[in-house]
């Protein structure tokens, strides 16, 4: 009887399992889930391109360090290890010979050493506000064809041709206004980094790193 009970138990979910796979087997999906090309989902046509317009410095106000990034940002989107066009080299685009000045001749270990690449700004820096230091004191305040004249747009314009040329432009009321190589000038870089506290900057004369 016990062996009965099994047989037919056994065989019952058997028919079961049968009939549930005939079922499934001629079940049709619906056109309305079918999928018959691909999905925005997985083949994205219009990808997001990561360009160098949406990034922005980051913000830290009108400080030194905020001075230091956004300069950076402008001459190599804060790039340590980018040479461009010109051979100008790392995060603050020095050149071989401005680099001298400050004591480093292996550009290849300057290009690869971040560390010294801050180092080097700052001795730069140091140095061209002691360079400019009689014109920082008669020029900051004053106004030079509808730009106001401050220490840090000086130094940053400085770094860009050098302050030699600054001076130039200052005491020519702005009449010699240099431009580097792809056509920035002084004046653009005194009016897009004016305002910064540089007050921490010690002038040096002839600093070396």
């Amino acid at each position: 009887m016990r062996r009965c009970i099994i047989f037919f138990c056994s065989l019952i979910m058997l028919l079961i399992f049968a009939s549930f796979i005939n079922i499934t087997s001629n079940q049709a999906v619906p056109k309305t889930l079918k999928v018959n090309e691909p999905t925005k989902v997985l083949f994205p046509k219009n990808k997001t391109v990561f360009t160098s317009t949406m990034v922005s410095p980051p913000f830290l106000g009108s400080s030194f360090n905020g001075f230091k990034e956004a300069l950076a940002f402008k001459e190599s989107s804060g790039n340590y290890f980018v040479t461009n066009t010109l051979g100008y080299l790392g995060k603050y685009q020095f050149g071989a010979g401005t680099l001298k000045l400050v004591g480093i001749s292996n550009t290849s270990n300057f290009l690869n050493d971040p560390i010294l690449q801050e180092k080097a700004f700052e001795t730069n820096i140091a140095r061209n506000k002691w360079i400019m230091r009689r014109d920082i004191e008669k020029f900051v305040g004053k106004r030079i064809k509808g730009i106001q004249i401050t220490e840090s747009g000086m130094l940053a314009a400085a770094h860009l041709a050098g302050p030699g040329n600054v001076m130039k432009y200052l005491r020519s009321y702005g009449k010699i206004n240099t431009k580097d190589a792809y056509g920035t000038s002084i004046d653009n870089y005194i009016k897009k980094f004016s305002g910064y506290d540089l007050s921490i900057v010690a002038a040096k004369r002839n600093p070396k790193i």
